[in-house]
């Protein structure tokens, strides 16, 4: 029987290079990629208002259980390892959590000042709701429950900053091979990307690596993002505590 494929779910709130992560994972000659899997679902239990609301309900499934025997099914072209880009905040309390078991969970981390300031360009109405890290603490926490220890979480900073071995170091977490082809792809638009691209994936479809991060043109938030800021931070603070650290 060929070996079990590699499942691998990366848990991240928006605005924190998710996308430029999946562009790297994608560039393996090994590795399949789908891109939040359950935000029309999201869309339509939730009720809220997004950009090309109509057109992501319209590409995915709907219902949760669908999703969920679509991302423990076969792994599309049959490939050994399947990454999965996962919104934080998608995952509502009435969806089944028990299939997060099957998969190789990771965590994508970044602070919140920079999140607020990358997630209003695009959409200027936020609560703390929609950036996924209260959220993201749960899931941790389940994580840690499930398995006696924490799980590898990766900084975005990390990331952006040395490439090779913060991404060396997340494959030996989660017990795969690096690949250089991680450090680089083309630029453009892929097959794979949510039919929501145009509205927030401007920026990584002119990529073609990762870019050193940049805090020197930040602006202050203002007095109503400080206080959604103030309030993740917590939630922040406590996985970056086990941020991997770059081999």
């Amino acid at each position: 029987m060929p070996p079990e494929p590699i499942r691998v779910a990366m848990w991240s709130g928006p605005r924190n290079i998710s996308t430029a992560m999946m562009r790297s994972f994608e560039n393996r000659e090994d590795t399949s990629v789908i891109d939040e899997p359950f935000y029309a679902a999201y869309l339509v239990e939730s009720g809220i208002d997004h950009p090309m609301r109509a057109e992501s309900i319209a590409s995915q499934p709907n219902d949760w259980r669908d999703v969920v025997r679509q991302i423990t099914g076969p792994v599309p072209d049959g490939r050994a390892v399947w990454y999965q880009k996962h919104m934080t905040h998608h995952m509502l309390p009435g969806f089944d959590r028990a299939w997060i078991a099957s998969m190789r969970n990771a965590f994508l981390i970044r602070d919140p000042e920079s999140v607020l300031m990358s997630y209003t360009e695009k959409r200027p109405d936020v609560a703390l709701a929609d950036i996924g890290f209260v959220q993201q603490s749960e899931l941790f926490d389940a994580e840690v429950q499930r398995l006696g220890q924490a799980p590898p979480v990766i900084h975005a900073d990390d990331v952006l900053t040395d490439p090779r071995s913060a991404l060396s170091a997340l494959c030996k977490a989660i017990d795969m091979p690096f690949s250089e082809r991680m450090l680089s792809w083309s630029g453009g638009k892929r097959a794979t990307d949510g039919v929501w691209a145009p509205v927030w994936y401007s920026a990584v479809e002119r990529s073609t690596a990762f870019a050193r991060p940049d805090h020197r043109d930040r602006k202050p938030l203002s007095d109503e993002l400080r206080k959604i800021a103030d309030r993740a931070r917590p939630h922040y603070e406590r996985l970056e505590k086990f941020r991997l650290r770059p081999l």
